[in-house]
């Protein structure tokens, strides 16, 4: 009864892998596959990042805003032009007619010929009223005057130069120019971080296609001891225990496998995701990470990096911070220099035409220039001043908190990245050498026991000490190499920031809770496995 039940569970789980398999493995039709290496993704990833876009968008947003503050440095000029028609005017009634009908202010014409001494006397008198009224008038022909004229042109350029504000503009230029400098960090912050994410989404990719290849590997193991053991039973020279333990020890290796190829499958998807790549894309990384005994990769080397990248204080959130803290003094300063007065000079030219029809000629035109100097100072505001005073004097002192706030993080944050680098590379070094001896005492457990001389406890204990060490030196390559990435680009990196380990960027090594650190799911998963070869091996 126990023999049919293991037997036909076996099917049932073999039936399933196969399938899973199948599915994994499967060609994709639609799109061909595709070489991707770390390079490629960090150039893809450049392109098509929105957190980077949005970055580049606040420089140039810092970049119009310094000029917006520097403007009032230079003089202001704008033109104007303007035409009026006059509809209804209340000087219609006293109009004087057309020019030529006008006799205010004409010039003094000899009396026609012909005319009796009468008719020259009344000319004469006429013309000496005349002379009268216009020598009253002081001189003017009304009839050049805008008083119930159609049609009024002008022509206008108006000039502001700031002389004196206080030290308000020159404040504002500064603030400007910090806020530039902080979108400036910003933007290499960002490229900084989304290079870390990057590459450690494709280390984690990597080190879950190495897991899921290890777990096939074994699997293959599995099922060569099935074999080995079911021939041994069948010529009589292994029990049927033996056969059962076996079998139960490959359909233990089976989940494993499917449980890996899924880890594999989330991994490619969020590096597809990151680099703006189709999720149906198929890809193959050719960034490895080699489990090499001699000598570090060049992959895991990583960018280099000088000691100065580690000093707290050139952290990007501190040099953001002390920029922040010039926007503030800068903006203390402008509230302060409401207190003084200000000081303009101001000029207005103008030309202005009054046609009686049509478009008028430059020569028609009449200037208008005037220049002038205005003073403004501030009496009495209710206290507003004061108000605006303070609340720049409470910016200023929090932002300057914040600065030595964000001084002890990064000294926090810089110290605890160095020691993940040294702890990766302690864990490197340490599992030098490991596979290889794994793997030679698995070879001899393998001989001994189809020799008949050892257990088949012997070989599964070997077989997951193999596992182990593979899976261990693959881990301890992907964290050197994110180490080393994360120390080069420490300077431009936020606080706490970076892909610090599998279980934080999402790749997933086996089993585990999440919120895990890294060292401790591999370990949880191997664990997990030596539980179920174990229990398939029957051991207590």
């Amino acid at each position: 009864m126990h023999v049919q039940l293991v037997e036909r569970y076996g099917r049932g789980i073999r039936a399933a892998l196969l399938a899973a398999v199948v599915t994994a493995v499967a060609p994709d039709v639609a799109l061909a596959q595709r070489a991707l290496s770390l390079e490629d993704a960090l150039a893809m990833a450049e392109r098509g990042s929105e957190n980077v876009g949005i970055a580049r968008a606040g420089v140039t947003r810092a970049r119009g805003e310094l000029r917006q503050a520097r403007s009032e440095l230079f003089p202001q000029l704008s033109g104007s032009a303007s035409y009026t028609r006059a509809l209804a005017s209340e000087f219609e009634g006293i109009s004087l007619g057309p020019p030529d009908e006008r006799p205010l202010c004409q010039p003094f014409m000899p009396p026609a010929a012909g005319l009796t001494p009468a008719e020259r006397l009344d000319t004469l008198e006429a013309a000496v009223a005349l002379a009268t009224d216009c020598r009253e008038s002081g001189g003017l022909d009304f009839g050049e005057l805008p008083f119930g004229r159609e049609n009024t042109f002008r022509l206008g350029l108006n000039a502001t130069q700031t002389l004196f504000s206080g030290g308000r503009v020159i404040a504002q230029s500064r603030a400007a120019e910090a806020g530039r400098r902080i979108a400036d960090i910003g933007l290499t912050s960002a490229q900084a971080q989304l290079t870390l994410d990057v590459a450690g989404a494709y280390y984690d990719a990597v080190l879950s296609e190495r897991l899921y290849d290890i777990a096939q590997a074994t699997l293959v193991q599995a099922e060569t001891t099935l074999t080995q053991t079911r021939l041994g039973f069948q010529v009589g020279t292994q029990p049927e225990f033996d056969v059962l333990r076996a079998q139960v020890t490959r359909d233990n290796q089976v989940p494993i496998v499917v449980r890996r190829r899924t880890d594999r499958e989330l991994a490619l998807m969020r590096l597809k995701q990151l680099i703006d790549l189709p999720l149906e894309q198929p890809v193959v990384l050719t960034t490895r990470l080699e489990d090499s005994t001699t000598a570090a990769p060049a992959v895991v080397a990583g960018p280099e990096f000088t000691p100065a990248d580690t000093i707290p204080g050139e952290r990007a959130p501190v040099r953001q911070a002390a920029e922040a803290v010039e926007v503030q003094e800068s903006l203390r300063r402008i509230a302060a220099s409401q207190r003084l007065p200000s000081v303009s000079l101001s000029s207005q030219y103008g030309r202005v035409a009054y046609p009686a029809g049509g478009v008028p000629g430059w020569s028609d035109f009449r200037t208008n220039w005037n220049l002038g100097v205005s003073v403004a100072l501030p009496i009495f505001t209710g206290g507003r001043i004061s108000g605006d005073v303070l609340v720049a004097d409470a910016n200023l002192a929090e932002q300057r908190l914040r600065y030595e706030q964000t001084r002890e993080l990064a000294q926090l944050d810089t110290r605890n990245t160095l020691a993940q680098l040294e702890a990766a590379q302690a864990q490197w070094e340490a599992s030098a050498g490991t596979v290889e001896q794994a793997a030679r005492a698995y070879q001899i457990a393998e001989v001994r026991y189809r020799e008949g001389i050892s257990t088949q406890t012997e070989l599964s204990d070997s077989r997951i000490l193999l596992q182990q060490a593979q899976a261990n030196r693959a881990l301890a390559a992907r964290d050197l190499a994110v180490a080393r990435m994360r120390v080069a680009l420490l300077r431009d990196l936020p606080l706490g920031g970076g892909a610090g380990s599998a279980a934080q960027s999402g790749a997933g090594t086996g089993a585990g809770a999440g919120g895990q650190t890294q060292q401790e799911r591999p370990r949880q998963a191997t664990a997990a496995d030596a539980t179920q070869a174990s229990f398939g091996a029957g051991v207590p």
